[in-house]
């Protein structure tokens, strides 16, 4: 079986608006099954934020993020 180098990964941090207007954070895990095809797994905090730029800061405090591992809804 050949790596399929096509498929961008995902950004493990997924940035949104939620309908009151908050932002929410989902952490997303990738791993790859026995045919090498990607499995991502996302949860959503339950933690909602002011700013992007909180919801980056928290992040980055608690899970390690790095800027560029960061997508926008």
């Amino acid at each position: 079986m050949t790596e399929d180098t096509s498929r961008e990964p995902v950004k493990p941090y997924l940035l949104h608006v939620d309908e009151d207007g908050r932002v929410r954070l989902t952490v997303r895990t990738t791993h790859f099954n026995s045919w090498n095809y990607p499995v991502v797994r996302s949860s959503t905090l339950d933690e909602t934020f002011a700013t992007a730029a909180a919801a980056r800061a928290h992040a980055r405090e608690h899970f390690g993020a790095q800027a560029g591992q960061f997508a926008t809804k």
